[in-house]
């Protein structure tokens, strides 16, 4: 299938590949946190204190309203 491309302004996530893995996402944090004027090293710390989900719970807290994470 061929489709025309969509404009969109939103930024995704797909938690299914590369980019979702928990390298990746921390690196992501670490980058909006620099850009949006954040303490990256305490998102990191936060996002560190627990296992995948948790990592992923901490950086749609603080990035969802920027960021659609999809599964």
């Amino acid at each position: 299938m061929i489709r025309e491309k969509q404009a969109s302004s939103e930024i995704v996530i797909d938690l299914t590949g590369p980019a979702g893995n928990a390298i990746a996402l921390m690196g992501q944090a670490r980058r909006f946190a620099r850009q949006l004027g954040l303490d990256s090293k305490q998102i990191l710390d936060e996002m560190k204190q627990g296992d995948y989900e948790h990592l992923v719970e901490v950086f749609d807290s603080y990035f969802g309203d920027y960021v659609v994470l999809e599964r």
